[in-house]
């Protein structure tokens, strides 16, 4: 049976040698000194057996193993010793000073460019350039050490950028495991540095408790501004989406006649396209900013700039203009929507699954494609009533007939 991440990270080591198999020749050896390497059995010859190192684990994960398996293989299938084959590719290198930093780092950021969303590409681009290669680009990979890493990462998080500092050594340490697999380098010098980078304490999105829902649509509805911004605002509180998939919105992603929204993989967080069931009163609501927009390309486009969609700070002011600045921001309501959901007993499972949120358990991801769009679309509707009631009801003055006469 195969090999899983889980397995390969929990296996203890014991007195002697334990060799997990994966097939194809291709196991985890866990040491007794809790060493665990990546090796691969091959035959040149039906009667000798050779053992080709690949490296550690977890610096070398199971999917790098498997990979560099596959490349083995494909040697021995040719009839070339890899080991020996990998003796020869390091003489070459050591003696190839132009095989710098910045090569390698190019090589790997146009192996891994189709994997990315343009926004990450943009990060590595921008930050490793700035933050590592600008420094240390021109050197030979091979002479990359544990300090040059440190020292790059120590400048990034002394201007306070702790996560783009997290981020640089994730890059980079990309970068030697492509190189590893290239026959570049034997090791990845940014392995010992995981858990040098105290991250602060992650402060969550400020939300509403369920009581202050209510005052919190008085101040809305009083709201005097811009009114597509008042519209923005209730779609964000009546869908649960994040800011960003709101104000970017297209019109060609809804079908108000069927009341679903759906949004495209390349605008999700999470890689996958994701359906929004509309309830009443978030179809209501696009109606009537349908009149303003309709024959616009976004939902709520920029006043300055209407070929692009509203910035990412319009609802936030919307908020502060109504006497919430600090208590709430468009991406609380998700948290808001998240409690309240939960404590009336709708599935978590469910309520995961609106949110957009990732499996964790990658093997319950793998399985588990199901949309839930009737129990969705029930737990929206249910959601936008709350709401609704949440509203105060009118003061109604009731007048006599002595009164009116």
């Amino acid at each position: 049976m195969p090999l899983t991440e889980m397995k390969c990270r929990n296996t203890k080591p014991e007195e002697k040698p334990i060799a997990l198999q994966d097939g194809n020749g291709l196991y985890l050896e866990v040491r007794p000194s809790g060493k665990k390497v990546w090796l691969y059995r091959y035959w040149l010859t039906p009667k000798k057996a050779g053992r080709y190192t690949i490296g550690e684990y977890p610096a070398v994960s199971l999917v790098d193993a498997r990979r560099e398996r596959e490349r083995v293989r494909g040697l021995v299938a040719q009839g070339i010793n890899p080991t020996e084959a990998r003796n020869q590719a390091k003489l070459i290198q050591r003696s190839d000073r132009s095989v710098t930093l910045r090569k390698v780092a190019n090589d790997w950021i146009t192996y891994s460019t189709p994997h990315w969303k343009p926004n990450t590409l943009r990060q590595v681009n921008t930050f490793l350039e700035r933050d590592l290669l600008a420094t240390y680009g021109a050197l030979p990979i091979g002479e990359i050490t544990s300090a040059h890493i440190l020292t790059a990462i120590r400048k990034v998080e002394e201007r306070g950028a702790k996560s783009i500092a997290v981020l640089v050594r994730q890059w980079a340490g990309g970068i030697f495991r492509h190189a590893i697999a290239n026959l570049i380098v034997d090791i990845d010098p940014t392995y010992a540095l995981r858990g040098s980078i105290r991250m602060p304490t992650v402060k969550h999105h400020a939300h509403l408790e369920a009581p202050d829902v209510g005052p919190f649509l008085v101040a809305l509805d009083a709201y005097q501004g811009y009114g597509l911004t008042n519209i923005a605002t209730n779609l964000l509180l009546l869908t649960l989406v994040r800011t960003t998939e709101l104000r970017l919105a297209k019109w060609t992603e809804f079908d108000l006649e069927a009341a679903e929204w759906r949004i495209p993989v390349e605008r999700m967080k999470m890689g996958r396209p994701h359906i929004v069931p509309l309830s009443r009163q978030a179809v209501e609501k696009l109606r009537m900013l349908h009149k303003f927009t309709g024959e616009r390309n976004f939902l709520f486009p920029n006043m300055r700039r209407p070929n692009e969609g509203m910035t990412n700070t319009t609802i936030l002011r919307v908020i502060e203009c109504i006497g919430y600045k600090g208590k709430v921001t468009g991406h609380g309501f998700r948290g808001t929507g998240t409690t309240v959901l939960h404590e009336n007993g709708f599935p978590e499972h469910v309520i995961e699954r609106q949110l957009a949120h990732t499996e964790r358990n990658q093997v319950k991801a793998a399985y588990n494609h199901a949309q839930y769009l009737p129990e969705r679309r029930e737990m929206l509707q249910w959601w936008a009533d709350w709401i609704d009631a949440q509203r105060p009801m009118p003061n109604v003055v009731q007048v006599s007939a002595v009164e009116t006469a």
